[in-house]
């Protein structure tokens, strides 16, 4: 019940963008889609299936929490490719240092003997 209510106050503080787009497209043609709903509005016989009809209110928390999820991941991959450019960059750049020491070691004139 708390989460419920506390989806409730977030609901006014959603952007548009959120309130309009859903977060993912449903991949059913429009008779799976007339079918699912037809099956949404009857009522349940089995204990189990009216015991989740309960927790049909959690369906836009979870929707939610999987769009976070999956940005978090798509986050963390990013950070880690970012990671390992950054790693490259430096092995880079120790080279060229290295190489641009070596040149300032080497006389410009050439050796008497």
């Amino acid at each position: 019940q708390r989460i419920l209510r506390l989806a409730e106050m977030c609901r006014r503080l959603e952007t548009e963008e959120e309130k309009v787009l859903p977060y993912y497209a449903s991949l059913l043609d429009e008779q799976e889609q007339r079918k699912a709903r037809w099956v949404l509005e009857e009522a349940p016989a089995e204990p189990l299936a009216r015991t989740m009809m309960d927790y049909m209110g959690l369906e836009r928390f979870w929707q939610r929490f999987n769009k976070a999820k999956l940005e978090e991941k798509g986050l963390e991959q990013a950070r880690a490719a970012l990671a390992n450019r950054n790693q490259d960059l430096r092995r880079l750049l120790q080279q060229y240092l290295a190489g641009a020491a070596m040149n300032q070691k080497v006389p410009k004139d050439p050796h008497p003997l």
